[in-house]
């Protein structure tokens, strides 16, 4: 294969790439789109309703229990929760974790004090595709995102996110 062949062959799997890619990034959710809650199972075994989430703003973050950044973000949660509480605020963690046993463990070691849900296919196609973990999404009310951040908020960007119930 001489140098121009490589040159076109890399060149076509580039803009197959870049076409993949766009593709996928079209198809995630964003701020503007909508977000509906309903019938998650937590792994304490309560189910979030529609109903039971109507009229509240919900911090939905998908995270895993062997990223480091969402362990961080885990602990400002914690505090946000507790920051929050009576507020019309709900806080669900999507964990994507390949096995599920190790969530419950994960959720009573480190006290997280909020709803932590395994990752559904229902959830996971609502969402879209995603650029990792963490990622985080508020949603308001009326089940429209209106902010969507990836990888770990600093503190005071998550303790801000209180704003929205004041």
């Amino acid at each position: 294969m001489t140098a121009l062949n490589i040159k076109k062959v890399v060149a076509q799997w580039l803009i197959l790439f870049t076409f993949a890619a766009l593709s996928a990034a079209a198809t995630a959710i964003d701020v503007g789109d909508s977000l509906i809650i309903d019938n998650v199972e937590t792994i304490d075994g309560q189910v979030l309703t529609r109903e039971s989430l109507k009229g509240k703003y919900l911090i939905v973050q998908v995270w895993a229990t062997w990223c480091p950044y969402c362990h961080r973000q885990n602990l400002n949660l914690i505090e946000l929760t507790n920051r929050t509480k009576g507020k019309p605020l709900e806080i669900i963690a999507l964990s994507v974790d390949r096995n599920a046993s190790v969530v419950p463990p994960y959720v009573l070691n480190h006290g997280l004090n909020f709803h932590v849900a395994m990752m559904t296919p229902t959830l996971n196609k609502a969402i879209g595709n995603r650029r990792g973990v963490p990622e985080l999404y508020v949603v308001d009310p009326t089940g429209k995102v209106i902010q969507k951040d990836f990888g770990e908020m600093v503190d005071l960007d998550v303790y801000d996110l209180a704003d929205y119930v004041k």
